[in-house]
C-alpha cells in the first residue's frame, strides 16, 4: 500500500510550497515499540543530566529564530514581523520549565515516623504523543515536549500538516543537543484513521492534543477502549468587558491586538467583546482609530500587521459568520483603510472587521471564528456582563478591563474559564497553570502543575529490620 502524499499550500498565493510522505503502516507499527525501547534506557538518565540537554537545545532553538520564524511565515501566514518573537518566547516558556522541573518532580516525604521511610516519588509514563496545531507551532510543542523529556519520557510528535518543518527541526536540534537515539520520534499524517491507529496502541502511554474540539474529541474517542490518560487543549470563544471607567485608548489598543494578532488564529484571541453602554459609542470610535493604522497584506513585508488566515476553508468559516451576524441585524463598523480594501488577491485575506449590534442570536457570538473580527456588544452592568461572557460552551480565558483591579479581581471570581486576566489578555503565563474549562478542553499544561501528566506517582514504603 502506497502511502500518503501530504502537501502544504501556501495562505498567503494559495500554491503547494512542501511536500511531506506520510508514514506508512508497516512504519507506524514500528513507532511505539522503538519509543519504548528508548523509553526503557533514557528513564534511568538522571534528571541533571536531562536538563543539560534541554538547556543547550533551547539555546540551539533561539540560535535559529530568524530562519525559523521565515519559514512560519511561509508555512501558516503570520506577518514576518512577529515570527522570530514566537520562538524566543518558546524558549523562555521552556527555559521557566527547566527552572522549575526540580521542584516540580521531587519526592514528596510522607509522615515521619521512627523505624520507617515512606516517600512518593514521581516516575515517567512512558512513550507520549504529542499531535500539535499549526497556529503556534512553537509555543504549543514547548508546552507539552519539555516536562515530558525532563520527566523522563520518550516522544512521538505529528506536526501539523500545515507546519511539518517544525518537527524536522526540533529532532535535529535535541540531536545536536545530545539526546540519546529515538527519544524523539515524529511523523507526518493527513489521515484521522493513522492518528486513531496510534492512539489506539497500547504502548502509547499518555496523548496530548492541541487543536479544534471536533479533533480532540476524535483523539478521545479513539482511546476510549483502554486506559489511557488524554490532555486536550481545544477551542476558545473568549470574552472581554470592558468597564465604564477605563482609558478607552488605551483599551481599545489592547482590544484590537488580543482579536486580531496572528489574524485572530489563537484559542485565547478575543472573540467577543462587552462594553459598559455608557462608552459604547466612544470605545467604538477608538476602536475604529486602531484599526485606521493597522496594515493587511503580504506577511513577508516588515510593514504587515495582519496576513492571510490558513486556509480558504477558514476563510469561508469566518466570513460565514460575518454574513450571518449581518443578516440578523449586526453593523460593519470597519474603518476604511486602503489595505483592508485590497488586499493581495490570492491568498486567504480578511479585513479586520468590526462588528457592533450584535447578540447571542449570531453564530460570531457563539461558535469559534478564528479570525480577524471585532464583535462589540452593549452590557447595562456587571451582572449582565458576567452572565454573557459565562454563556458559552467554551471558557479558556477572559479578561475584565477596569482601573478598579480589586472589583476585577472580584468578578473574575464569578467567571467561567480556566485564565481570566484584568487588564490584560492573550497571554499563557508560563507559572500559571494552562487549563481549559467546559469545552475548551482538560488537563494542565505550564506551570508546576504541568509536569503531572507526564508522570506516575510510585510509592516508597520502607520498615526497618526488625531482627
Amino acid at each position: 500500500m502506497s502511502v500518503e502524499t501530504i502537501t502544504t499550500i501556501s495562505p498567503t498565493t494559495n500554491k503547494p510550497i512542501l511536500t511531506r510522505n506520510g508514514i506508512s503502516a508497516s512504519d507506524l507499527e514500528l513507532l511505539p515499540q522503538v519509543a519504548t525501547d528508548a523509553f526503557e534506557s533514557f528513564r534511568k538518565t538522571t534528571l541533571a543530566e536531562r536538563q543539560a540537554i534541554v538547556k543547550k537545545a533551547l539555546k540551539l532553538l533561539n540560535d535559529k529564530q530568524d530562519t525559523l520564524a521565515k519559514e512560519i511565515t511561509e508555512q501558516m501566514g503570520r506577518p514576518i514581523a512577529y515570527g522570530a518573537k514566537e520562538v524566543t518566547t518558546a524558549v523562555k516558556r521552556g527555559e521557566y520549565l527547566l527552572k522549575i522541573s526540580e521542584e516540580a518532580l521531587k519526592d514528596t516525604d510522607g509522615e515521619a515516623e521512627k523505624g520507617f521511610k515512606r516517600f512518593i516519588r514521581k516516575v515517567p509514563v512512558g512513550p507520549v504523543l504529542i499531535l500539535f496545531a499549526w497556529n503556534y507551532p512553537y509555543l504549543i510543542l514547548v508546552n507539552s515536549l519539555i516536562p515530558a523529556l525532563l520527566a523522563g519520557n520518550s516522544v512521538i510528535l505529528k506536526p501539523s500538516p500545515q507546519t511539518p518543518t517544525i518537527v524536522e527541526h526540533i529532532s535535529s536540534i535535541f540531536t545536536e543537543a545530545g539526546l540519546p537515539q529515538n527519544v524523539i520520534q515524529y511523523f507526518h499524517c493527513g489521515s484521522p484513521l493513522i492518528i486513531e491507529s496510534i492512539v489506539r496502541d497500547p504502548k502509547i502511554a499518555l496523548v496530548c492534543f492541541t487543536g479544534s474540539v471536533a479533533g480532540g474529541l476524535a483523539v478521545q474517542k479513539a482511546a476510549a477502549d483502554r486506559l489511557v490518560n488524554v490532555g486536550l487543549e481545544l477551542g476558545g470563544k473568549d470574552p472581554a468587558y470592558i468597564r465604564s471607567d477605563v482609558d478607552i485608548a488605551w483599551a481599545a489598543e489592547e482590544i484590537v491586538d488580543g482579536a486580531v494578532f496572528n489574524s485572530g488564529q489563537s484559542c485565547c484571541s478575543l472573540e467577543r467583546i462587552y462594553v459598559d453602554e455608557t462608552i459604547h459609542d466612544k470605545f467604538v470610535e477608538a476602536v475604529q482609530d486602531v484599526l485606521k493604522g493597522y496594515k493587511l497584506g503580504d506577511p513577508s513585508d516588515k510593514e504587515t500587521h495582519v496576513g492571510p488566515v490558513v486556509s480558504k476553508r477558514s476563510k469561508e468559516t469566518i466570513e460565514a459568520h460575518i454574513k450571518d451576524a449581518l443578516e440578523k441585524g449586526a453593523k460593519d463598523a470597519t474603518p476604511d483603510n486602503a489595505s483592508f480594501n485590497s488586499p493581495p488577491s490570492d491568498g486567504n485575506f480578511v479585513k479586520p472587521t468590526l462588528l457592533t449590534n450584535v447578540d447571542h442570536n449570531m453564530t460570531v457570538m457563539t461558535e469559534e471564528t478564528f479570525g480577524p473580527v471585532i464583535p462589540v456588544m452593549k452590557v447595562k452592568s456587571d451582572k449582565e456582563a458576567i452572565k454573557l461572557m459565562n454563556d458559552s460552551e467554551f471558557g479558556l480565558t477572559a479578561s475584565i478591563w477596569t482601573k478598579d483591579t480589586a472589583k476585577g479581581e472580584e468578578l473574575a471570581e464569578s467567571v467561567e474559564a480556566g485564565t481570566v486576566f484584568v487588564n490584560r489578555c492573550d497571554y499563557p503565563s508560563p507559572d500559571l497553570a494552562w487549563t481549559g474549562w467546559k469545552n475548551s478542553g482538560k488537563g494542565v499544561t505550564l506551570s508546576k502543575f504541568g509536569f503531572d501528566q507526564f508522570v506516575k506517582l510510585k510509592n516508597f514504603h520502607v520498615k526497618d529490620y526488625p531482627k
